[in-house]
């Protein structure tokens, strides 16, 4: 059984930074050995792939979690670790990536082999031998890697075509697909027969063009009804919409009003898809008894209507003709607008902020305490002077004296408090 899915929800985290080494090496006249600790590996980045092979989601039915490798921690000798290997995740081409959090669009894997990297890996932490300084010949402490958060991502496929077949179920767009085309789709006398978008490419003499059969529409599809609305998407990058009624009415549906609900359903999904090209094509001819409906239908609907019988031919080279001529005068299916100024997993900036609590202490916060927390070691007398000198350079001490600090005052830096002592 081929399962369709064009909307499923995954979790991504890109790999962590190695920690750097503490270590020192044995050698004579220099002061504990020496410091020979490595630096720790670089994360592993998450990576979309696009590939035009691919046209359904299905693959992440099942699997929600997409994790890279961390990178390794540093070594002694001053050996570094090993970085880890970027994770690409293969999608369909025509796949939209959003932050399900926010709705903020991060890619559009509009082209086959297009490669988007959403998240970067953590770098590594320093070594020891990294923090050697005329005043500090042997530091016993190192950096930790950077640390990446998990995040909530959404794909959309949203099919990538010249020309998208729309219209009520078993008017014939399946059958139709398969004449003018090599695409197989599964061909049945029932509703809802087409339960996903088939592909199809149309060849003329040295030229081609792809039409998409998107999935039959009802009334109230773009309100959620029935199968419809799942596959409203697939509509919004075609470039010309050739919308099929069934003439001869073998459904005991009014074409007139067939038409018009479908278009209804169009517009109320968005403005977009109501303002495509849009040609009509009356379907099964061949059960028509009265041509005369066809000179009705078109002036019910105020339009130039294309008869054709997918099964007998009657119409169809005139059809592709009038589709290519269309296709050729229309821009290029456009993507969807990329978020630019929005990041997945924005880098720290070092900023702080400060704030008094109602008992009087005073809390450090923000992306300079992030990068604190990564580089000292409490416990280490010389990790915790750099903390103290980092402190001082950054104004946070002379800020806090603004603020009313004074001594034997508490200030809490990364949910750790320390009394302050002139």
């Amino acid at each position: 059984m081929n399962m369709f899915l064009d909307y499923v929800k995954i979790f991504i985290k890109a790999g962590d930074g190695g920690d750097g080494k503490i270590s020192f090496h044995r050698e004579k006249f220099v002061p504990n050995g020496g410091p020979d600790g490595g630096d720790g590996g670089k994360g592993g980045d998450v990576i979309f792939v696009a590939d035009k092979s691919l046209n359904t989601l299905v693959d992440f039915r099942f699997q929600k979690f997409y994790r890279a490798q961390n990178g390794e921690n540093g070594e002694n000798k001053n050996r570094t670790g090993k970085s880890a290997p970027d994770l690409e995740i293969v999608v369909p081409a025509g796949t939209v990536v959003k932050d399900t959090a926010t709705g903020k669009v991060i890619a559009d894997l509009y082209e086959d082999g297009e490669r988007v990297t959403v998240l970067y890996g953590g770098r590594g932490g320093k070594g020891n031998s990294r923090f050697v300084h005329a005043q500090r010949q042997a530091p016993t402490f190192s950096q930790l890697g950077e640390r990446t958060q998990e995040h909530q991502v959404t794909l959309e496929l949203k099919t990538i075509a010249d020309v998208g077949l729309v219209g009520f179920p078993n008017v014939g767009k399946s059958t139709l697909l398969s004449m003018l085309t090599s695409a197989k789709p599964k061909i049945a006398n029932y509703h809802f027969t087409t339960i996903n978008p088939n592909l199809g490419v149309v060849q003329m003499y040295d030229d081609e063009f792809v039409i998409a059969d998107i999935p039959g529409l009802i009334e109230g599809a773009s309100e959620g009804a029935g199968l419809g609305h799942y596959f409203l998407r697939h509509i919004e990058r075609v470039r010309l919409i050739v919308h099929i009624v069934d003439i001869s009415g073998s459904e005991g549906r009014d074409p007139v009003d067939d038409y018009r609900k479908i278009n209804a359903e169009l517009a109320t999904y968005s403005d977009k898809l109501a303002a495509i090209p849009q040609i009509v094509v009356a379907g099964k001819a061949d059960l028509l008894a009265d041509r005369e409906a066809v000179s009705r239908f078109e002036q019910a609907i105020g339009q130039h209507v294309y008869v054709i019988s997918a099964l007998s031919g009657e119409g169809l080279d005139e059809l592709v003709r009038v589709m290519k001529a269309k296709v050729d005068q229309l821009p290029p299916p456009s993507r969807v607008e990329v978020d630019e100024d929005f990041e997945l997993e924005p880098k720290s900036d070092q900023s702080y902020s400060i704030r008094r609590q109602d008992d009087g202490s005073f809390v450090v916060e923000g992306g300079l305490v992030d990068f604190l927390e990564q580089n000292v070691t409490l416990d280490s007398s010389q990790s915790f002077a750099f903390f103290q000198k980092v402190l001082k350079d950054r104004g946070v001490i002379s800020e806090l004296r603004k603020r009313g600090m004074k001594e034997g005052d508490t200030v809490i830096i990364g949910g750790v408090s320390f009394e302050w002592l002139e």
